[in-house]
């Protein structure tokens, strides 16, 4: 019983799939709550909570904007690219009925959007994970040095334990240690791709704008969907070129987005670039010192200490 609770508990797929297998009910002319309700059947543990709030009486825009409150965990990252995602669809819901665009299409753009997105920051961490893995092996080339010293027959460990200089040593390593491991920490951090998805601001406004509604509208809606306010005025060269040239600006708007996207995947490929070439400063500050300290440093104490001193006037 406690195995079967924990797989229904288990989401069944990324937001993106879920968002287009709604959009493909609603075409097939389910309305909202039913295809809500569908995914819910089908095992979909968000789709399970959200129909869940609704059933209490939240609106689904609401119930949907509190599924990201739900899995959002502080310094989880991959929690918080979750719940980033869930306010984003939260936000395409909001604006699409606002304004009474085919909730469909938009749920289609959004899936898409997501998806993307989602393509994007996984190439992004497959590039860091090869930096931030070595990193983090180098970190035990200072434990990896004082085992092999005892391997070797150094008396090692009570040299560092029982003697000044060792104990010198010791505090020393530690504390280069736990600075390399905040250090590298910080830098892997720096370079993970922002929560969110690139180009959202673009999408939305191309939602709202397909309902037939004026700019000033569009950018209300979007201001005040899930997640706002957004700068909605990085997209005024868009809305520019669409009043001047006297075409449409949705698909101007999807274009922008989709670049905004790409960009972010090359963005994300240059931090990791950087990554690699940065990770050398704590390696050489604190992670070779640290090697001295509790690997090298021992073994010279030790040969010090086991050599006979020569008799004075022989």
């Amino acid at each position: 019983m406690a195995l079967r609770r924990r797989r229904r508990d288990e989401p069944t797929g990324p937001v993106a799939e879920t968002v287009l297998r709604l959009a493909v009910l609603l075409q097939a002319g389910a309305s909202p709550t039913t295809a809500w309700r569908h995914l819910s059947e089908s095992g979909d543990a968000a789709a399970e909570r959200i129909v869940a709030r609704s059933a209490a009486g939240m609106p689904l825009v609401e119930a949907i904007e509190a599924e990201a409150a739900a899995v959002e965990r502080p310094r989880d990252p991959a929690a918080i690219r979750l719940a980033a995602a869930w306010r984003d669809v939260a936000a395409a819901w909001h604006v699409s009925i606002a304004v009474g665009a085919p909730l469909a299409e938009s749920l289609r753009a959004m899936a898409a959007a997501l998806r993307d997105a989602q393509e994007s920051g996984d190439d992004v961490r497959v590039a860091l994970a090869e930096p931030a893995g070595t990193a983090r092996l180098m970190a035990w080339l200072p434990l990896f040095g004082l085992l092999i010293g005892g391997a070797l027959g150094f008396d090692t460990l009570s040299v560092l334990v029982g003697d000044a200089i060792g104990l010198v040593c010791l505090g020393s390593g530690l504390a280069l240690l736990l600075l390399a491991r905040i250090w590298t920490g910080r830098l892997v951090r720096a370079a993970q791709p922002p929560a969110g998805t690139p180009g959202m601001t673009a999408e939305l406004m191309a939602i709202g704008l397909a309902g037939g509604v004026s700019i000033d509208r569009a950018t209300r809606l979007v201001d005040e969907a899930a997640g706002g306010p957004r700068a909605v005025d990085r997209i005024e060269p868009v809305l520019a070129l669409s009043r001047s040239a006297g075409v449409p600006a949705v698909e101007l708007l999807r274009a922008a987005a989709a670049h905004d996207r790409h960009d972010a995947r090359t963005q994300g490929r240059m931090r990791a670039a950087r990554l690699g070439s940065r990770l050398l400063l704590p390696l050489g500050v604190c992670t070779l010192p640290a090697f001295l300290c509790l690997g090298v440093a021992p073994m010279m104490l030790s040969v010090i200490r086991a050599t006979p001193l020569p008799a004075l006037g022989g």
